[in-house]
């Protein structure tokens, strides 16, 4: 029997990573394997979008909130600009996503993941996890004297 893992986003159990690769490992081709599991490339706008519904907010206030420029903000939602690693944690914190959603934000758009063996990530990474707003965060990073997120930090 599978473990599974609660998907916020979606609100259903998903099954872990590692029980999915093992199912791929024996599976007799890998056309079956993502058929059966509905295996699509996610892109940035749907996952953020799919994340404001999940999560009842509006796309102004986490715009606001992830402190970016309302047009940027919009643009990013409809997948018209590619925003930066630093963008995409900055709109994480802001709809309070936790690791899961975040890594797979930041897959979505086509950014490394958050990697705890660097110290500026260690400190991202304990941050989301502990719910802490953009604000929060930055002042954290601040004090370990990393780079913020946000206007001036890229």
């Amino acid at each position: 029997m599978a473990r599974e893992h609660e998907g916020k986003a979606s609100g259903t159990a998903e099954p872990l990573t590692e029980e999915l690769l093992r199912e791929l490992r024996t599976a007799p081709d890998p056309m079956q394997f993502i058929d059966a599991h509905s295996i699509t490339h996610r892109t940035l706008p749907a996952y953020l979008n799919e994340l404001l519904e999940a999560k009842g907010l509006r796309r102004s206030d986490v715009v606001r909130a992830a402190g970016l420029n309302d047009t940027f903000g919009y643009q990013i939602f409809k997948g018209q600009r590619n925003p930066s690693r630093d963008k995409v944690l900055q709109l994480a914190l802001a709809l309070g996503c936790d690791l899961v959603e975040t890594r797979r934000l930041l897959q979505a758009a086509g950014a490394n993941e958050l990697y705890c063996k660097d110290r500026r990530d260690a400190i991202l990474i304990f941050c989301i996890d502990h719910a802490l707003s953009l604000q929060q965060t930055n002042e954290e990073l601040y004090r370990f004297g990393e780079p913020t997120l946000g206007p001036g930090s890229e």
